[in-house]
């Protein structure tokens, strides 16, 4: 009888050893489940479809050849046609729009925001006598309305002969949009170190010279959005434009789209085209200045 010892016994193979279990991943601080993040592309999507129909309708309305076919907007498809942009160019005085909305918006932005960004500066930077009182009374322009504003407007600008001037109206648009971009600038330049304009005096730079060579490039974001706010402002306000200008050679965009409007006829197809063509100088304009529009204001401004 043979007899096995524990030495010679054969061990038992070994069960395979599963694979590790992957690590679950940890969601970091802010970071978006799918569900969550489906929602808020849908959500987006959506807000994005809701800005962009009212463009594409009043597009879509300014290819119907007839006065009346927003009323019955089904029939433009068989019938599409450029005709009502033809007509705006060739017909009415779109180009002599075009030139006095050119005038007065970027005169408007060149001076406005000159005048803003010294005040800004000046308040920002400097403590004299009424410093605080000037920002509350440039705030407090903003509270009276237009309708109370044009009767002692045109008195003045008849006064000065600026009635059915250029000047006259950007004169009046920069009494609009310099109290709010002073303010605008002002925080902007209270974000921006100190110490810049205390380097800039060490190297021999005027109060001047600092201004222009070292605060307002670091200010260019608030910059673009002052110009912004002011070229807007002037280019599509109606009412101060309608008063103070009665050549309609000298009519802005907005003034202009009141000619396809009259007591009892109403081209809406002409007015939708013009608007079209309106859009196309703002756009190009916002196209300058939206890369510094979200730009951090001090970027770069205290590396090294």
């Amino acid at each position: 009888m043979s007899t096995t010892t524990l030495g010679e016994a054969t061990a038992a193979p070994e069960p395979a050893s599963a694979p590790p279990a992957a690590p679950r991943r940890t969601r970091r601080r802010g970071e978006q489940g799918r569900a969550a993040a489906l929602a808020s592309h849908g959500v987006l999507a959506g807000a994005c479809l809701i800005a962009l129909f009212p463009i594409a309708w009043l597009v879509f309305l300014s290819l119907g050849p007839d006065k009346d076919d927003y009323l019955h907007p089904e029939r433009i498809w068989g019938k599409m046609t450029f005709d009502n942009y033809a007509y705006v160019l060739q017909h009415t005085n779109f180009f002599e729009w075009l030139k006095s909305s050119l005038i007065v918006s970027l005169g408007t932005t060149v001076i406005g925001v000159l005048v803003a960004a010294t005040t800004g500066y000046a308040v920002s930077r400097m403590r004299f006598p009424g410093y605080r009182k000037l920002m509350w009374i440039l705030l407090l322009t903003q509270m009276f309305p237009i309708a109370v504003l044009i009767v002692p407007m045109y008195q003045i600008l008849s006064e000065l002969q600026l009635i059915d001037s250029y000047l006259g109206l950007i004169l009046v648009y920069c009494s609009t949009a310099v109290p709010y971009c002073a303010w605008l600038l002002k925080g902007y330049f209270d974000t921006i170190p100190f110490e810049i304009d205390e380097a800039g005096r060490v190297d021999g730079l005027t109060p001047f010279g600092t201004f222009f060579r070292l605060i307002l490039p670091l200010a260019r974001p608030g910059l673009a959005v002052a110009a912004f706010y002011s070229f807007i402002t002037a280019f599509g306000e109606v009412a101060f434009a309608s008063t103070f200008m009665l050549s309609d050679t000298k009519y802005t965009f907005a003034v202009g789209l009141q000619s396809f409007v009259s007591e009892h006829d109403a081209q809406r197809n002409l007015m939708a085209a013009t608007a079209v063509l309106i859009a196309i100088p703002v756009s190009a304009f916002f196209y300058l200045v939206q890369k510094n529009l979200v730009t951090g204001l001090t970027a770069g401004g205290t590396k090294g």
